[in-house]
């Protein structure tokens, strides 16, 4: 669309100019023409005519020249750097110099007739209709009483039908083509005009899609931050302090075992860092299935829950025959997994921690429970059904868990349930339909390239 604006722009604009330039070629030839009758032959005047006046004629002819060009300089200059002299103040007065000048050759001359069509179109063009008609009705009628008055020491001098006919006719073809003209410049404004609209618009709707792009992005980050590193560095942490108690108490073989989690743990992190920086899936569901992900994840939620000095156990089933599922759908699971299982860990004070993932006709389901503390589910914001805002962040950039996680879910036309209350543990259910998983497994296959 915005092409074929600008097309149609230009399109109208080369006719206009070529038009402008047409119209200045030919008042120059014009003139230029009745310039050299007059110089060469003395004929062309009426009696009494001498070589004084052969001199004011050329002098007047210099000078409308000089005007004429003045005035078509300064225009073309305005029309390429706007910043320049603005002469359309000045365009009437202009024009009445130009047409005064005329009409002082035209006393001189009839050979300056001719000038006067090119000045029927000037008058349309710069003044208003209601002036510019009476304008050219006038001149019209100054020309047909030039023309007898040169025309009185012919042998058939007098009043004659084409001294009147020709510039009557040239005037009202003048009048026609001018508001033609007219028309035509209009219509090119304002084609320029809704060019200029739709290309602010295409802009601020560029801008606009770049802000929501930026804001996505960050949100993405600030997922992945939260499920992945921040949880990565607050295991470290952990690790670190059980580390420095075992140090202190001379047990070698748990700093070594620390260590090394320390060692997996800040790897791990590495490779999240790396694949989340460009968009990929988690490292773990590259190199393994998502039942096995899983399974380890359990088992390090109960090494880490050790070296804070908790007794959790925490298991992993499986429900149903396992299906392909996309990477979407992967990394949201495991996510929520993982943001679970460390405010399990970490808040719930529980002794028993279960995740269980289920393939079922329509649908893959994980549920995560533990019989900890629990919580007012009320309090967090959102229905049972997690279709509200959920909890708000704090200041320090945590509380955004189960925010992250709604977005997740929500992005897969899934739900998010959580059934808790104080003293009686919390359960994290989530439900992905498995039609969609189906179509968007589809279209990865027919989207992946040919080897």
């Amino acid at each position: 669309m915005q092409r074929n604006a600008r097309e149609t722009v230009s399109g109208a604009a080369l006719i206009l100019r070529v038009l402008r330039v047409s119209l200045h070629v030919g008042f120059a030839v014009l003139l230029l023409v009745a310039v050299v009758r007059v110089a060469v032959s003395g004929a062309a005047y009426s009696e009494g005519t001498s070589a004084f006046a052969v001199g004011v004629g050329l002098l007047l002819s210099a000078l409308l020249a000089a005007v004429y060009l003045a005035g078509t300089i300064l225009e073309k200059r305005r029309s390429v750097d706007p910043s320049r002299f603005n002469p359309e103040p000045f365009a009437r007065w202009w024009l009445g110099a130009v047409t005064l000048l005329w009409l002082l050759l035209l006393l001189v001359s009839s050979d300056f007739a001719w000038l006067a069509f090119p000045l029927f179109f000037l008058q349309l063009h710069l003044l208003p209709r209601r002036w510019a008609l009476p304008a050219i009705a006038g001149s019209t009628a100054l020309l047909v009483g030039a023309l007898w008055f040169h025309s009185r020491g012919a042998a058939d001098g007098g009043m004659q039908l084409p001294m009147v006919l020709g510039p009557v006719f040239g005037a009202a073809f003048a009048v026609v083509t001018g508001l033609a003209y007219r028309a035509l410049y209009v219509e090119a404004e304002s084609q320029r005009l809704a060019a200029e609209e739709l290309r602010r618009t295409r802009a601020e709707l560029a801008r606009t899609q770049h802000d929501a792009g930026v804001l996505a992005e960050r949100e993405r980050l600030a997922r992945e931050i939260h499920d992945t590193l921040a949880q990565g560095f607050s295991s470290i942490v952990l690790m670190g302090r059980s580390a420095e108690k075992a140090l202190d108490a001379g047990d070698s073989g748990t700093v070594r075992e620390r260590l090394r989690i320390v060692q997996d743990t800040a790897s791990a992190n590495l490779a999240e860092a790396r694949n989340f920086v460009r968009g990929l899936s988690s490292p773990a569901l590259e190199e393994s299935t998502l039942v096995e992900t899983l399974r380890r994840l359990c088992g390090k939620t109960e090494t880490e829950a050790a070296a804070r000095g908790t007794a959790l156990r925490c298991r992993f089933e499986l429900d149903g025959t396992p299906v392909e599922l996309p990477k979407p759908y992967e990394a949201t699971l495991l996510r929520a997994a993982q943001s679970s299982l460390a405010n399990v860990w970490a808040h719930a004070h529980a002794r028993t921690a279960v995740v269980t993932l289920s393939f079922l006709d329509a649908e893959v389901t994980m549920d995560v429970f533990d019989d900890g503390t629990g919580f007012d589910a009320a309090a967090l914001g959102g229905s049972a059904l997690g279709d509200g805002p959920g909890p708000a962040a704090r200041g320090d950039g945590t509380g955004i868990g189960l925010k992250s996680l709604r977005e997740r879910v929500a992005a897969l036309d899934g739900s998010l349930d959580i059934e808790s209350a104080p003293g009686e543990g919390t359960v994290v259910a989530i439900r992905l339909p498995l039609e969609q998983a189906e179509s968007t497994v589809a279209s990865d296959v027919t989207e992946e390239p040919a080897p």
